[in-house]
């Protein structure tokens, strides 16, 4: 099964893609993490990334697709895959198409995680973790049991990202309507997107698209 999971930052793409990792035996395919992979490599894609990361600019969407149209020829995305981070913008959709199609292959569906922005941004601006381990907390839904105590290796130290908070969030959630939400009537049109309440516990969420799934095995 193709996936594409799009929703704005903070949404729990990458905690329902671990999930449907599992389920389906496919890999999620990063672009951050397929960029970084083709550097280390030394490819001749990965040298024209590194070329143009060096240089502070973006890598274009052509190399993006030549990079994703590689990693998907591998074997462990013979069942097939999960993208994440990609596309951002309508013109990398029509992209992806295109090369999907040359391939024989198109996404089956994609899953729109859907929120309640102002609870978002709360939920975003609320994380910490801790330093030692890297377990995840939150001020008000996932206190440690012990204050200032980690329940996992017991240190004291915990840490915030630098961008969880509440400017940031909400200029990355303007950029998200600005230029990624524009996607969804794309895939809509020929009955691919599926919407799911982001907002309900993980366990719900990952139910509901699993079932959104199976249902259009079934059509």
């Amino acid at each position: 099964m193709n996936l594409l999971l799009l929703g704005p930052p903070g949404a729990g793409k990458g905690t329902q893609a671990q999930h449907l990792m599992a389920c389906y035996d496919i890999p999620q395919l990063s672009t951050g993490e397929m960029l970084r992979a083709a550097v280390a490599e030394g490819s001749d894609l990965g040298k024209q990334a590194k070329v143009i990361m060096e240089a502070g600019n973006l890598v274009p969407d052509d190399l993006m697709i030549n990079l994703i149209s590689d990693r998907i020829g591998q074997d462990d995305c013979a069942n097939g895959f999960i993208l994440d981070g990609f596309p951002r913008t309508t013109a990398q959709a029509a992209a992806l198409d295109t090369m999907l199609g040359e391939r024989n292959l198109s996404l089956d569906k994609v899953i729109s995680i859907t929120v309640d922005e102002e609870a978002l941004v709360e939920r975003i601006i609320g994380r910490f973790s801790c330093a030692d381990c890297g377990a995840g907390y939150h001020d008000e839904f996932q206190k440690p049991r012990t204050e200032g105590e980690c329940d996992k290796c017991g240190g004291g130290n915990f840490t915030r990202r630098e961008d969880d908070n509440r400017e940031t969030v909400k200029s990355r959630l303007k950029t998200y309507h600005e230029q990624t939400a524009p996607i969804l009537p794309h895939y809509e049109a020929d009955g691919r997107l599926i919407e799911v309440d982001g907002m309900a516990e993980i366990s719900v969420v990952t139910d509901n698209i699993l079932m959104l799934l199976e249902d259009g095995r079934g059509d």
